[in-house]
């Protein structure tokens, strides 16, 4: 689907403001990164008023709104590195937010935090892993944060100034930041606004006015532009003060500048669709299962003779149901074994996280309510509701029907992928037993393999059918000897494709070229844009 700029507030149609989907997503960002809610908005609100005391222009300042707002919509790219140095990588996100990105002090961190909670002979081998190739992986973690954050950005239809300064988030006043192209006065404006405030609302929430005005002091001419700090400390009580306001939604939503944003309805499918990929990215058990749910959602509706707006009520439900996965560590979703009662509970509530991290936009509200009940059952044994039959809509039913046969073709970290036969027995025995709709099933099952089939012939980005195959293998985790092994050519040769790769797509990391391939349609047989 072709990207475009979203249209300006002098469109004829009513359309949804791109301000709600971008707030909405960074709630999503917040309980991805083990932050509380309204985090971001909170960054927003306070790197905005900075931005006005310095008489920026509404053009900057719409830089500045929406580059706060996406500073953290990356996450998704650094889960499983977290995840192998410290474990529980939302925890560990949180014990780490005050932590400055330098050596000395990312060395203590792991330190103290690195497999914290697990038995001593693994928070061993997690210290030893993180000491000898933490730092490294960190780096190479936030550039890739830095270019997922850019393709979502992109996609989502905001400027080169917005995509500019998200390329610039681990960058440092002082030229020690990452990736080390920029320093002083030549990092934006936008970019030197946000790092103070993201910092300003943790040291607030932990330590007050006092402790945010003397991490400015400390930071200032490091990691902070010393007069956007200065500014800050000498205002900082009135500033701080709209923090504690009780509706941050209402005034960050005021606060976009002129002329505001809004979607049409093939935008806002693009905007649901990177929604997805951000979501999925975090796991690579995950990665195109939410656009694969979308597709045979919306193909079922169809069959069932369903009407267009329902179709695509579906379609956009798919794209966004497993949003609230994000609230969930990965050391629950992609554990090799069985889990406990306390992490099957945190399971269970991922469904109502989906529906409120939407709930608060009323254009996305209705797509969130039917997301958030994928997991319920016809028997009343699903979750997080444990609805009978009786209240769930044929629309619940086809979203849970495609969310279990696409669960079930994709790999597990606890079991391989069933094969598409055995997932129709798997989904039929489910009709038997009382927990899926027959119809609904049927109508999946009917739809499976007949999704927009891929057009082979060319490739996007000019990739050919080998750099495809590396790149598969790139985002099912392989290293580049795995690669090489896999297509039984050398090292050097897999590490030569992966570059072009790169090359081609415009990125520098794994994860980015990942978020390519999903994007593309590439990581499914039979799919293509």
């Amino acid at each position: 689907m072709a990207e475009r700029t979203p249209h300006q507030a002098s469109s004829v149609s009513p359309m949804l403001r791109l301000a709600e989907v971008v707030a909405s997503l960074s709630l999503a960002t917040d309980v991805g990164t083990g932050q509380p809610l309204e985090r971001a908005l909170r960054t927003c609100l306070l790197a905005f008023r900075l931005g006005q005391a310095l008489g920026l222009s509404d053009n900057q300042l719409h830089t500045v709104y929406y580059v706060a707002l996406l500073r953290f919509v990356g996450c998704t790219a650094d889960a499983v590195h977290m995840a192998d140095i410290f474990g529980d990588e939302l925890a560990a996100q949180a014990q780490v937010a005050t932590v400055e990105l330098l050596p000395l002090p990312m060395i203590m961190a792991m330190l103290r935090y690195a497999g914290e909670g697990y038995p001593l002979p693994q928070r061993l081998r997690k210290l030893s892993y993180g000491l000898s190739s933490g730092i490294e992986r960190t780096r190479e973690a936030e550039v890739a944060h830095c270019e997922v954050s850019q393709n979502i950005a992109q996609r989502l239809g905001l400027g080169e100034a917005v995509r500019d300064a998200l390329g610039e988030i681990f960058e440092r006043w002082d030229g020690r930041g990452v990736p080390g192209r920029a320093r002083g006065e030549a990092l934006s404006t936008a970019i030197r606004l946000v790092h103070i405030a993201q910092d300003a609302v943790i040291f607030y929430r932990v330590g007050g006015v006092d402790g945010a005005q003397n991490a400015a002091r400390k930071r200032a001419g490091g990691f902070y532009d010393p007069q956007m700090a200065a500014l800050f400390v000498r205002h900082a009580t009135t500033l701080l003060a709209e923090l504690d306001q009780v509706s941050i939604w209402e005034t960050v939503l005021e606060l976009e500048p002129s002329p505001r944003l809004f979607l049409s309805e093939s935008q806002l499918d693009v905007a649901v669709r990177a929604i997805a990929d951000f979501s999925d990215l975090r796991s690579p058990y995950a990665r195109t299962h939410s656009s694969a749910v979308a597709e045979l959602s919306f193909a079922a509706a169809r069959r069932c003779g369903l009407c267009g707006a329902d179709a695509l009520l579906v379609q956009r439900a798919g794209y966004l149901h497993d949003l609230g996965r994000t609230t969930v560590p990965l050391t629950i979703w992609d554990k090799p074994g069985k889990l406990t009662p306390s992490e099957w509970e945190r399971v269970r509530l991922y469904p109502y996280y989906t529906e409120r991290l939407l709930a608060r936009s009323p254009a996305l509200a209705s797509i969130g309510a039917l997301a958030a009940l994928h997991r319920e059952r016809l028997d009343g044994s699903g979750y997080h509701r444990g609805l009978p039959g009786a209240l769930l809509s044929p629309l619940v039913c086809l979203l849970a029907a495609a969310d279990v046969y696409q669960s079930k073709i994709e790999p597990r970290a606890y079991r391989a992928a069933y094969t598409p036969e055995a997932a129709r027995d798997e989904l039929r025995t489910q009709v038997r037993l009382g927990k899926l709709d027959q119809q609904a099933v049927e109508a999946v099952l009917s739809c499976v393999g007949e999704v927009r089939r891929a057009d082979r012939r060319v490739w996007p980005a000019n990739l050919s059918e080998r750099e495809v195959e590396v790149l598969r293998l790139i985002a099912r985790g392989l290293s580049t000897r795995q690669i090489a092994q896999t297509l039984t050519i050398s090292p050097k040769t897999a590490d030569h494709h992966i570059q072009h790769i790169y090359n081609k797509i415009g990125v520098s990391t794994r994860a980015a070229a990942t978020l390519f391939a999903m994007q593309h349609n590439l990581l499914r047989e039979g799919f293509s844009e």
